[in-house]
This record gives structure tokens, C-alpha cells and sequence, in this order.
């Protein structure tokens, strides 16, 4: 199959990339420069000068699939970068893909489309989306959902696929994070870390990408989980501990994370500073609510199933 990638050079798109590859797929993917080119062609795939503020047909070329990794994911920046990545870009994206004639648009989302404050507690896709959220986060990748599946039609469909906490080698985010604030001292848990979460190893979610190039409902959501529910404490202490990272015992009340969160923002704002703030409001939400979902959908319709398991997942990154 002829797939376009788009954030090809992060954790998800570079480990789609590898994948595709190495079954054989035509993959072409976008690439903002000239570092991105050389680690999008490592990968054994043809890099595409462009980004999601430029993007046109021609530069999806003949592609059948296209695989929408890239977004703002950052917890901290610019006012308008979450819209103008995750809305636009992606609108942009699905411009692009309709003109070029591709059959099928993987659009990778994340459970925060739903976060507005609350727990998720037995959450399947029927839960409300939160477009309205107070996190520039969720409100963006709720509204980039709903494009999605507004785009969806008998030639071109739309498939969303919604991890939450994507783990697991080549992981970009968590593990450099761990790592930081434990060589500082900053780690602290909220609540003690006793959130419960579901969370998804990034083997399952290539899967899960793999079986969405040909299977499910065109304008659907699945949730792509690993097996269990395990707390904050647990999962994210197994992961430090997997790298050698030991995480000190402090912790902090939920309501005071708020608080810290909440001020750290407006004080950064107000004076304009450029570093980013020790603590977000939304780095405060996700690290005390509960987070537990169901993907009875994702295995019913896509044929899902994990194909390794948090035990497993753990043990390759203590041998790696």
C-alpha cells in the first residue's frame, strides 16, 4: 500500500514509519527539514518537504492511506500553536488527502479530547467530546476530531484511533521528562500517584494502525488500550525504574496542583517569560484524574487485541 505519514520524526509516526517499511508498504512521509529528511530516510522511507501549514495534493501524491501523527503536543507555548497545528493543520491534512484522491485518513487522537477536569471512569467512545475543555490541549484535539469525521464519506473515510499514555522505546516525551526531574529534584506525585490508569504500549498502537488501513467504520473512534488498569505510581515508577531513574517519595495534594498549576500560567504569561513553567494546569489534571477506559469497540470492529503485554513491555526496556 502507497501511505503518507505525517510526524514521521516523533515517537508514533517514526515507529509507523518503521513498521510500514519493514512490511513492505510504499511510505512517503512529511519532513520540516533537512535533520527531519535524513531521520525520515533512515527509516527506509521518501521524506516530503512540507508541514501542516503548507501542505497541498501534490505532496501526498498517489498515496491510498495517509497516517496523521503530527500535532502540538506541548504542555506549554505560543496562545495560538494548539489551533494552528491541531485544528488547522489538520484540516489542512484533510484537504490535501481528499484532493490527492487517498481511500483512508488515520487520524492518531488521544483520549484528552475529553478531559475537562474530571475522572474517566469505565469510558467508552460514547463519551462526550470536550471541545469547550479549559486545556488548549483537548479543546484542539476535540475540534481536529470533529473534522475528521465531518470528512468522512463512501470514498474517503476517516478512522480515529484514541491511546492514552503511549510508552515504550524510542519514547520522546515521559522518559527525557523522568529523567530531568529526577536530576533536579523537581519529581513530585500528586495525590500519591494513585490515579488509576489505562495506558498503551506503542507496539499495540502500531497495530492497531496497521489493522486501521483496512478495517473499521469510516468516521469512527476507537480507544487502543494494552490489557489491565495499573495507578500513576506504578506504571510511571515501573517505566523510571526500567531506565535507572529512581523517583523520590514527595507528593502533593490534587487541589494544591491545581492551584500551583494555575498560578505558574498566568505568572508566565503576565511577565512574558520564555522558559516553560514547572507545572501546567493540564500537566496538574492528568497527573491526579483517573483515567480509565474501555476498547471493547476497537476489538469488536478492528479486530484488535494487544500483541504485548505492560510485563513484557517493562522487561524489554530493562533488557534495551
Amino acid at each position: 500500500m502507497r501511505i503518507f505519514v505525517t510526524g514521521a520524526s516523533g515517537f508514533v509516526g517514526g515507529a509507523a514509519t518503521r513498521k510500514f517499511v519493514a512490511g513492505g508498504h510504499q511510505v512517503r512521509a512529511m519532513s520540516r527539514s533537512e535533520k527531519s529528511d535524513a531521520a525520515i530516510a533512515a527509516l527506509g522511507a521518501a521524506p516530503v518537504r512540507c508541514d501542516l501549514e503548507d501542505v497541498t495534493a501534490a505532496h501526498v501524491g498517489d498515496s491510498e492511506a495517509i497516517v496523521h501523527c503530527a500535532a502540538f503536543v506541548e504542555q506549554w507555548g505560543p496562545v495560538d500553536a494548539w489551533k494552528r497545528f491541531n485544528i488547522d493543520g489538520t484540516e489542512r491534512m484533510l484537504a490535501a488527502s481528499r484532493e490527492a484522491g487517498a481511500l483512508r485518513f488515520i487520524h492518531i487522537s488521544t483520549e484528552s479530547v475529553l478531559w475537562r477536569g474530571q475522572h474517566l471512569r469505565d469510558v467508552d467512545e460514547t463519551y462526550p467530546r470536550a471541545p469547550n475543555s479549559p486545556y488548549p490541549y483537548s479543546w484542539t484535539k476535540a475540534r481536529a476530531e470533529e473534522l475528521v469525521v465531518r470528512a468522512n464519506g463512501a470514498e474517503f473515510q476517516t478512522i480515529i484511533l484514541r491511546p492514552r499514555f503511549i510508552w515504550g522505546p524510542g519514547d520522546t516525551t515521559l522518559l527525557p521528562t523522568l529523567r530531568a526531574m529526577a536530576a533536579s529534584g523537581q519529581w513530585m506525585w500528586i495525590d500519591g500517584g494513585r490515579a488509576r490508569t489505562s495506558t498503551t504500549h506503542i507496539d499495540n498502537l502500531i497495530h492497531a494502525i496497521e489493522l486501521a488501513l483496512t478495517k473499521g467504520g469510516g468516521g469512527e473512534a476507537y480507544f487502543v488500550l494494552d490489557d489491565g488498569v495499573r495507578t500513576l505510581r506504578e506504571m510511571i515508577g515501573a517505566i523510571a525504574g526500567s531506565q535507572g531513574i529512581s523517583l523520590p517519595d514527595r507528593e502533593i495534594p490534587a487541589w494544591a496542583a491545581d492551584v500551583a498549576g494555575a498560578t505558574a500560567e498566568i505568572v508566565w504569561r503576565l511577565f512574558g517569560l520564555r522558559s516553560e513553567p514547572p507545572l501546567t494546569r493540564f500537566s496538574a489534571m492528568i497527573m491526579s484524574r483517573e483515567a480509565v477506559l474501555r476498547d471493547g469497540k476497537a476489538r469488536a470492529e478492528l479486530g484488535y487485541a494487544p500483541v504485548i503485554g505492560v510485563e513484557e513491555g517493562l522487561a524489554r526496556m530493562r533488557q534495551a
